[in-house]
């Protein structure tokens, strides 16, 4: 059984740094093509940031430049180091699998296989 588990969220003041980790069980990342999403309170969840199976990154227009999503298939975990945090990046942040497809899994939104439960980010201006 494939499961997920996010950490590293917590409350930190604009313009600061958080790194985000999601480890994997009962699969390898390294086949897999996985992605960060958040939803804001009162929002519809969006992705953030992707890596497919080949390690080529993808990133929301908001966050380009700020977040960078990496991955270490020895320690099966998934990070997403975030800088310069702005208020509207507070949110609870999600990471996701899928098995199926490799690449551009991003754009499945709620459609990919596996979900964590997710970790709050909290960002004061």
């Amino acid at each position: 059984q494939v499961q997920l588990a996010e950490s590293g969220g917590g409350s930190v003041q604009a313009g600061g740094s958080l790194r985000l980790s999601c480890v994997a069980s009962g699969y390898t990342y390294s086949t897999y093509c996985m992605a960060w999403f958040r939803q804001a309170p009162g929002k519809e969840r969006e992705g953030v940031a992707e890596i497919d199976s080949d390690g080529i990154t993808n990133y929301a227009e908001s966050v380009n430049g700020r977040f960078t999503i990496s991955k270490d298939s020895a320690k099966n975990t998934l990070y997403l180091q975030m800088n310069n945090l702005k208020s509207e990046d507070t949110a609870m942040y999600y990471c996701a699998a899928d098995e199926t497809v490799v690449a551009g899994c991003i754009g499945l939104g709620d459609a990919m296989d596996y979900w964590g439960k997710g970790t709050l980010v909290t960002i004061s201006s």
